[in-house]
């Protein structure tokens, strides 16, 4: 198995000069605790690439991953990727627990393409159904794919980051899942000292698990992570995969002022949790899915994405091709009114160093 060779080696190898990245830039020169608000920064505007790669083949349950997709991302301002990955379905199911070479390949292609658009990536552990449902039998073989993942890219710029595992749930209960951090934070850091890992709580990653999140205090190179979909009958209305999900039809989102009052407390518990812990935040989904009515969709996903912005949390909406998206994935056009919530048309100065772009109301510089 090839390690990732980062696009910029090989331009050094050439002799190509590559120009400094600005002071306040992700960078592996940077103190941890900078490192992880700078790149929490490259994550202002991130959309997932979601039912793609998390699934046992591409293609299964959602869109092949299209070039097109990261290019045109990276054309309508997103600054980011989170890309859901699903690697226990792409590794043996004995030791040494193998991952496919010729997955890596994939997403390595895909890195790369990110990353001569300038957009940063998320490589997120997603749908490890094995660690849910027996989390002490399963913890071997999710320790020795975070290895060589970790080792495997261990040479990517610090623009790549790791997300540890979506969503901790079921038998992998808030206390095991502090357990389970506790092993695979030192089998990444061996082969990543330096790299900015992302970490969420447990239950689904609730808002209110990171309460009971155990992050190691000597780590600052860290971004903390949760996922909004509340109300559930809003978001996940008509959804096949949730029990009752069709009784939920018909319900609308107008941001009332109980609506907007409850959305500013959900995220004020999260900022004061994250200025008590000197941690980034990072919210790594949200979303409406498409059986809601459009003025639903678009007033929810406005509201959310200001409130996010008006704190500081980096964003990224879920997501971009499939039954929540934000583009139609065979004529490759954009919904323009779900589109234009996330990134409002209207151009602005760009965010000056030590802020986040898109830090308050509609200020979001179009590229």
């Amino acid at each position: 198995m090839k390690p990732f060779l980062y696009r910029a080696a090989a331009l050094a190898a050439l002799g190509w000069a590559l120009a400094a990245p600005p002071a306040w830039a992700c960078s592996f020169d940077q103190a941890p605790q900078a490192r992880a608000e700078s790149c929490n920064r490259l994550l202002a505007r991130s959309i997932n690439f979601g039912n793609m790669l998390e699934h046992a083949r591409e293609g299964l349950a959602g869109p092949m991953l299209r070039d097109e997709f990261i290019t045109l991302s990276a054309q309508a301002g997103f600054t980011a990727i989170r890309l859901p990955i699903r690697w226990d379905a792409r590794a043996f199911l004995k030791p040494p627990y193998t991952i496919s070479t010729e997955f890596f390949e994939r997403v390595d292609g895909v890195i790369r393409l990110a990353q001569a658009q300038g957009l940063a990536v998320i490589l997120d552990m997603h749908h490890y159904a094995g660690m849910m449902l027996e989390p002490q039998t399963e913890r071997e073989r999710f320790l020795a794919l975070w290895r060589q993942v970790a080792e495997h890219y261990r040479d990517a710029p610090a623009t790549v980051m790791f997300e540890l595992l979506n969503e901790p749930h079921r038998e992998l209960t808030r206390a095991r899942w502090n357990e389970a951090l506790a092993a695979v934070l030192p089998v990444v850091r061996e082969s990543n000292p330096h790299r900015t890992l992302i970490i969420g709580g447990g239950d689904w990653n609730a808002a209110d698990a990171l309460a009971d999140l155990r992050l190691p205090r000597d780590d600052r190179n860290i971004i903390a992570t949760f996922h909004y979909y509340e109300p559930m009958a809003v978001t996940h209305q008509g959804a096949e995969w949730v029990s009752g999900a069709g009784d939920w039809v018909g319900t609308t989102w107008r941001g009332t002022a109980a609506d907007r009052a409850k959305l500013r407390a959900d995220f004020d518990r999260v900022q004061a949790w994250a200025r008590a812990e000197r941690r980034p935040i990072f919210l790594g989904e949200f979303g409406v899915y498409s059986r809601a009515d459009e003025a639903t969709r678009i007033a929810w996903t406005t509201a959310v994405r200001r409130e996010a912005e008006a704190r500081g949390f980096s964003w990224a909406y879920w997501e971009l091709a499939s039954s929540f998206g934000v583009l139609e994935p065979l004529t490759l056009t954009w919904r323009r009114p779900l589109l234009e919530a996330l990134l409002p048309p209207a151009p602005v100065s760009p965010a000056p160093p030590g802020t986040y772009p898109g830090y308050r109301d509609e200020t979001v510089t179009q590229r």
